[in-house]
C-alpha cells in the first residue's frame, strides 16, 4: 500500500493521523497551509524516517504529473528509478498515453488544466521546491541521499515519452536548479566574507592575531567551499542532465520553462552563468519556431540587457545574435516583435555604437505598422533617439510616408506626449524669417511639419488613435477627459493667434492651407472669440484657389463655425452670406459675358474660365450649405441650354462612333487575353473589366436612356475567357495561393506584390459579378475557393458574397449550392463513386457549406425562399442520376445530402415538413426502409427536416418563383437593378400571366404520389393556385381584407385569394 498521510492542524500530511486521509499533493493543491509550515513537516518527518519522506516526495511528483499510479515502500528499496518509471508508465492512463505517443492527443494533466484553482496549484508546486531548498540548505541536501534520489527521479522522468512526466519534471528541476543557484551564490558571498574576514585577520601585528581566530576562518572557508562544490555538482548534473535535452524538446511549453529559468540564473548569478557557454542555448533558440519560445528568450535578454553593469558580459553575444534580434521585430508573432523591439532599444541605451543606422531604420518603418504595440515599441525606440521635430520630418520624409503622419505621431504618443503638444515650438519654426547663416525649411519639410502639427492636434483632440489602430473607440477615463478638455483648450488658446499668421504666410500653397484648413474643427469653440483674422484669411484663399481640396476645406470650416451650438454662429454666418454674395454675383456676370461672347462668336479661354473658376468655388459651398436662395439654378440652366444649342453636346452620330472605337477596342482586349506575355493578358484583362464596367447597363441609369447606344453587354465567349483567366492566370503559381519557396527572404517583396497584383484582378471580375455585368453563376467557379484561399482572398470573395445576396437572393442562394456541387462532382472524378465520408476532402466541403449557411443570417424570414431553392436544387442533384447497379444501390450524388444537412437549420420549422415531402418525391419505398451505411446521408438529411416540424402547413416555393426584383435577369439589354414598373391594365395582366406560369412551375415541382401526399402539402398547392404564386406582391400590395400579418405568413404568400387560373 502507498503512504497515505493525515492532516496536523497546520495541514501537513503525515500517516496514521486524525481525519481525511490526504497526500503531499492534495496538501499543496488545495494550498490551506503556508508552504513554510508544510516544508517544515516534512522536514521533521525526514528526519524520522527518511525513506518514508522520500517515498512521499516521489508519489508527490508523480501524482503532480496526473498518474493515478502510486508507488510502494517495496518499490522503492528494491526497485530502480528506470523500473519505477517503467510501472507508472505501465499504470498511466492508457488512452491518454498512446494519443501522447502519436502526437494526436494530450491528456490533461495538472500542470495544463485551466481554471483558477490548478493555475493556484502550479505556483504552490513552483512555491514548495523552492521553500524546500531554503529550509535544507544548511544540512539535508548535504546528506547525499535526498538530493541524489530527487534529482535521479527527475532526471528519469524528464527522459519519459509520456508528456505529463516530461512536463512536470523539467519544471520541477528548473525550479530545483533556480533554488540551487540561489544557495550558491549564498555560499559565494559567504566564501567572499570569511576571505576578507581572513585576510584582515592576518594582516594583524603577530600580537594583535587571533590564532584561533584564524583556524576557525580557514575550517569555515574549507567547508563553505565543500558545499559550494556540492552543490556545483548538482546544477552540473540537473544542467547536463536534463536542460540540455530538454529545452529542444518537442513540447514548445517545455522548452518555454528551460530558456526562462536559464534567464534567471544567469541574471542572479552573472559570475557563474552570464557566460558564452550558457548564452548561446538563448542564441540559439531565437531562431525557435514556436512564438512563446521566442518571446521567453526576449524576455530573458530584456532582464539582461537592463543592467548596464553586464553590458561588457554580453558584448559577443550581441555581436552575434544582433542581426537575429533586430530581424525579429519583424516577426509574425505581434507580441514577439514588440518584445523584440523593446530589447533593441535596451541594446541601444546600453550601447549606441551596438546597432547600424540600419538596424535603426529597420526599427523606424514600424512606426507605421498597423498593429498598434508594435507601433508604440517602435515609437520608444524612436524616443530614446531623443526625438525633435526636425528628427521626425526627416523620418517622415525619408521614409516618404508623410502622408501617414497620423501613424507616427499615434506611435510617439505615448513617449514622447510632451514633445508632441509643443505647438509652440512647431508654430515658430513655421513662422521665423530666414536668417543670414542659419538652416531654415525646406518646402518638402514644411509639408511634412504642418502635417505632424494637424496630427498632434487631432490626437489631442480625439483621444483616440487613427482609423485602423485599435478596434474602435474605447470609453475615456475621467483623467483621460480632463486631459482632452486641457488640451483643446490649450491648442484653442495658441490657434487662435498663430492660425491666421500661417494661412497669411502659406496661402498661395494649395497643400499646405487645405492641411492648416483642418485645424479649426478641433477647437473648443466655446472659448473662441478672435474670428476677424480667421475669417478674412479664409476669404482669401477661397479668392485665390480653385483646388477643389483646398475649397471643399473651406466650405467645411464655414460649416463648423456656423453650428448653432456656438454663439459666434451669426458672426461667421453674416460673413459666409457676404462671401457667397460676391461669388454669385461674379458668377451671373461672368455667365452674362459668356453667353454674350458665344452669340458674337468672339468667346475666349478667358471668359470660359472666370465662369469655370467661380463655379467651382460655388461647387464646393453647395456640398456643404445650403445656397437655395441665391438661385444658381438659373445662370446653369442658361449655360446647359447655349451648350446643346451650339452643339457642344454629343448627337446620336457621335455615338455611334465611340461605339465602334470602343467595340474594336474590347475585341483587341480580348484577342489578347490569349497573348504570351503575361504582363499584356494582366492589363488586357484590367482594361476590359473596366471598360465593361464603364460602358455597362448602369450606363444609362438616371434618365440617361439616350445613351443606350453605349452599352455594352459581354457575350458568354468574353464571360468565360474572363472567369477561365481568373482561374488559370490567377492561380499560376498555386490556384488562388502565392506560395514561394519558404525561407527565401529576398523575394518577400515580390511575393507580396504579387499577392497584390492578383487580388486586384480577382476584384475587377468580381464588380462585373457585382454590378450584374457577368452571369451570377460564374461566381460559382470563386465561391467554392472561399475555404481552401480565406488567407490570401477570403475578404474579396465574402464581399462579393454579400453583395450578390442584396442584388438577388434567390439567384445568389443558385450559385452557392452550384459551387458546392462543382467541388463535389471535382471529388467524385478524383475519388470514384465510394466516397469516403470521413475524408478532409469531404470535410471540407461540409465545412464550406457551412460556412455558406452562416452568411443568411438570423432573419430566416427574409431568406426563406433563397434557402428553400436551395434545398430544392441539392435534392435535385442528389437524385440526379440512378445508380448503374439497380434500384437497390444509392444514387452517385447521395452524399451531397450530408452536404446539404449544413442549411437545414436555415429553414423556418413550417417550410422543414414541406421540404421534407419534395423529398419524398424522389425516394422510394426500398430507400425509405434502407438503414445501411451507404444510406447514412439521405438518413442525416432526413432527421435534420424533420425536427420542429411536426405542426407545420407551409410549402417550399418553386425554384423559379421570384423573390421581390426577381431572380431571373433579362439577358436582353441588361436593364438597371431597379427597372421602373410597367403602368396600366396591360403590365397588370403581364405580370399576372407570368405569376400563372410560375404557379403551375409549383405544382409540377411537387407532383407527389396519390399514396404519399399529405393533406398539408395539397392545401399548400392548393392555396398557391388561388393565389397565382404571387410572391411578387409587397405587403402593400396586399388585399386590404386580409387579416394576416407579414409576421403570420410567408413573404411568398402576402395576397388576397383569387379564383384559380386557368392556365393552372
Amino acid at each position: 500500500m502507498g503512504v497515505q498521510r493525515g492532516r496536523k492542524a497546520n495541514g501537513m500530511a503525515q500517516q496514521n493521523g486524525e481525519g481525511d486521509p490526504v497526500t503531499l499533493f492534495e496538501v499543496v493543491k488545495q494550498g490551506k497551509s503556508a508552504m513554510q509550515s508544510v516544508v517544515d513537516d516534512w522536514i521533521e518527518s525526514y528526519r524520522q524516517d527518511r525513506d518514508l519522506a522520500l517515498l512521499d516526495l516521489i508519489n508527490f511528483f508523480i501524482q503532480c504529473s496526473g498518474c493515478k499510479g502510486t508507488v510502494r515502500i517495496e518499490m522503492f528499496r528494491n526497485m530502480q528509478n528506470a523500473e519505477i518509471i517503467r510501472k507508472m508508465t505501465e499504470e498511466f492512463d492508457e488512452v491518454s498515453f498512446l494519443m501522447d505517443l502519436q502526437n494526436l492527443m494530450y491528456g490533461d494533466y495538472p500542470l495544463t488544466i485551466s481554471g483558477p484553482l490548478w493555475k493556484k496549484f502550479r505556483y504552490n508546486f513552483c512555491e514548495f521546491i523552492c521553500v524546500l531548498i531554503r529550509q535544507c540548505q544548511y544540512s539535508i541536501i548535504y546528506d547525499e541521499y535526498m538530493m541524489d534520489t530527487v534529482i535521479s527521479l527527475l532526471t528519469g522522468l524528464s527522459d519519459s515519452q509520456v508528456r505529463a512526466f516530461r512536463h512536470t519534471s523539467t519544471l520541477a528541476a528548473m525550479k530545483l536548479m533556480t533554488a540551487l543557484v540561489n544557495v550558491a551564490l549564498n555560499l559565494s558571498i559567504n566564501q567572499d566574507n570569511t576571505q576578507r574576514q581572513y585576510e584582515a585577520e592576518r594582516n594583524k601585528m603577530a600580537g594583535k592575531r587571533a590564532n584561533e581566530k584564524l583556524e576557525l576562518l580557514l575550517q569555515r572557508r574549507k567547508e563553505l567551499q565543500e558545499n559550494q562544490d556540492e552543490i556545483e555538482n548538482m546544477m552540473n548534473s540537473i544542467f547536463k542532465g536534463i536542460f540540455v535535452h530538454r529545452y529542444r524538446d518537442a513540447i514548445a511549453e517545455i522548452r518555454a520553462i528551460c530558456i526562462e529559468e536559464i534567464g534567471v540564473w544567469m541574471k542572479m548569478y552573472s559570475d557563474a552563468f552570464l557566460n558564452d557557454s550558457y548564452l548561446k542555448y538563448v542564441g540559439w533558440t531565437l531562431h525557435d519556431r514556436q512564438g512563446e519560445v521566442r518571446l521567453k528568450c526576449l524576455k530573458a535578454l530584456q532582464n539582461l540587457y537592463t543592467n548596464r553593469e553586464l553590458f561588457p558580459k554580453l558584448e559577443l553575444f550581441t555581436n552575434r545574435f544582433k542581426d537575429r534580434i533586430v530581424s525579429m521585430t519583424l516577426d509574425k508573432e505581434y507580441d514577439v516583435a514588440v518584445e523584440a523591439i523593446r530589447l533593441v532599444t535596451l541594446i541601444l541605451q546600453g550601447s549606441e555604437d551596438a546597432l547600424s543606422n540600419e538596424d535603426c531604420e529597420n526599427v523606424y518603418h514600424l512606426v507605421y505598422s498597423a498593429h498598434r504595440p508594435v507601433a508604440v515599441a517602435a515609437g520608444e525606440f524612436l524616443h530614446r533617439n531623443e526625438v525633435t521635430p526636425q528628427l521626425m520630418i526627416s523620418v517622415c520624409l525619408y521614409l516618404q510616408l508623410h502622408e501617414h503622419a497620423a501613424y507616427l505621431v499615434d506611435s510617439l504618443w505615448e513617449s514622447s506626449q510632451e514633445l508632441l503638444k509643443d505647438w509652440e515650438c512647431m508654430t515658430e519654426l513655421l513662422l521665423e524669417e530666414p536668417v543670414q547663416g542659419e538652416e531654415v525649411l525646406l518646402d518638402r519639410q514644411e509639408s511634412a511639419l504642418i502635417e505632424l502639427t494637424v496630427c498632434t492636434i487631432r490626437q489631442a483632440a480625439e483621444a483616440h488613435p487613427p482609423v485602423g489602430r485599435g478596434t474602435g473607440k474605447r470609453v475615456l477615463t475621467a483623467k483621460e477627459r480632463k486631459m482632452q478638455i486641457d488640451d483643446k483648450n490649450k491648442l484653442t488658446e495658441h490657434f487662435i493667434m498663430a492660425l491666421p499668421m500661417l494661412l497669411s504666410k502659406y496661402q498661395t500653397d494649395a497643400e499646405k492651407v487645405a492641411n492648416l484648413l483642418q485645424i479649426p474643427q478641433y477647437f473648443d469653440l466655446d472659448v473662441y472669440s478672435h474670428l476677424e483674422a480667421l475669417l478674412k484669411q479664409i476669404k482669401f484663399v477661397v479668392e485665390k484657389h480653385t483646388d477643389t481640396e483646398v475649397l471643399e476645406a473651406c466650405s467645411k470650416t464655414y460649416c463648423i463655425l456656423c453650428s448653432e451650438e456656438y454663439t459666434i454662429m451669426n458672426r461667421v454666418d453674416i460673413a459666409h452670406s457676404q462671401l457667397i454674395d460676391e461669388l454669385a454675383d461674379r458668377f451671373s456676370h461672368s455667365v452674362e459675358e459668356l453667353l454674350q461672347a458665344v452669340r458674337g462668336e468672339e468667346a475666349d479661354d478667358d471668359d470660359i474660365y472666370n465662369v469655370l473658376s467661380t463655379l467651382k468655388r460655388l461647387t464646393a459651398f453647395h456640398n456643404a450649405h445650403d445656397l437655395t436662395r441665391w438661385d444658381l439654378f438659373g445662370n446653369c440652366y442658361r449655360l446647359l441650354r447655349t451648350g446643346i444649342e451650339q452643339g457642344s453636346m454629343p448627337e446620336q452620330d457621335d455615338l455611334l462612333a465611340l461605339r465602334r472605337v470602343v467595340k474594336s477596342f474590347l475585341a483587341v482586349c480580348q484577342q489578347c487575353l490569349s497573348n504570351v506575355n503575361t504582363p499584356v493578358k494582366e492589363q488586357a484583362f484590367m482594361l476590359l473589366c473596366d471598360l465593361l464596367m464603364i460602358f455597362s447597363h448602369q450606363l444609362t441609369t438616371g434618365s440617361r436612356e439616350g445613351l443606350q447606344p453605349l452599352v455594352f453587354n459581354p457575350d458568354s465567349t468574353l464571360q468565360n475567357e474572363l472567369l477561365n483567366f481568373i482561374l488559370d492566370h490567377v492561380s499560376e503559381i498555386q490556384v488562388f495561393s502565392l506560395s514561394l519557396p519558404e525561407g527565401d527572404e529576398e523575394d518577400e517583396a515580390n511575393k507580396i506584390e504579387a499577392l497584390h497584383k492578383r487580388r486586384n484582378l480577382l476584384a475587377a471580375f468580381s464588380k462585373l459579378i457585382i454590378y450584374d455585368i457577368v452571369d451570377m453563376p460564374a461566381a460559382a467557379d470563386i465561391f467554392k475557393h472561399y475555404m481552401k484561399y480565406y488567407n490570401d482572398y477570403g475578404d474579396i470573395i465574402k464581399e462579393t458574397l454579400s453583395k450578390t445576396r442584396q442584388t438577388d437572393k434567390i439567384l445568389c442562394a443558385k450559385t452557392l449550392i452550384l459551387s458546392l456541387q462543382q467541388l463535389f462532382n471535382e471529388l467524385i472524378q478524383d475519388q470514384g463513386p465510394n466516397l469516403d465520408r470521413t475524408s478532409s476532402h469531404v470535410s471540407g466541403i461540409k465545412e464550406l457549406a457551412r460556412r455558406f449557411a452562416l452568411t443568411f443570417g438570423l432573419d430566416q424570414i427574409k431568406t426563406r425562399e433563397a434557402v428553400a431553392t436551395l434545398h430544392k436544387d441539392g435534392i435535385e442533384f442528389a437524385f440526379k442520376y440512378q445508380n448503374p447497379k439497380g434500384p437497390e444501390y444509392p444514387p452517385p450524388n447521395l452524399a451531397f445530402l450530408e452536404v446539404l444537412c449544413e442549411f437545414s437549420s436555415k429553414l423556418l420549422r413550417q417550410d422543414k415538413k414541406t421540404v421534407h415531402s419534395y423529398l419524398e418525391n424522389f425516394m422510394t419505398e426500398q430507400m425509405m426502409e434502407r438503414r445501411e451505411d451507404i444510406w447514412l446521408p439521405l438518413i442525416s438529411y432526413r432527421n435534420s427536416l424533420l425536427t420542429g416540424g411536426d405542426e407545420d402547413r407551409m410549402s417550399i416555393t418553386s425554384g423559379s418563383s421570384s423573390s421581390k426584383g426577381g431572380s431571373i435577369r433579362s439577358k436582353k439589354g441588361r436593364p438597371p437593378l431597379h427597372k421602373k414598373r410597367i403602368e396600366g391594365e396591360d403590365a397588370s395582366r403581364c405580370n399576372h400571366t407570368d405569376m400563372r406560369r410560375e404557379a403551375c412551375g409549383l405544382v409540377q415541382l411537387i407532383e407527389m404520389p396519390k399514396s404519399k401526399q399529405s393533406w398539408a402539402v395539397l392545401c399548400v398547392v392548393s392555396w398557391f393556385c388561388r393565389g397565382e404564386c404571387g410572391g411578387l406582391l409587397d405587403d402593400k400590395e396586399r388585399h386590404p381584407t386580409d387579416p394576416r400579418s407579414p409576421a403570420d405568413t410567408p413573404a411568398h404568400l402576402h395576397r388576397a385569394p383569387r379564383k384559380p387560373s386557368a392556365s393552372c
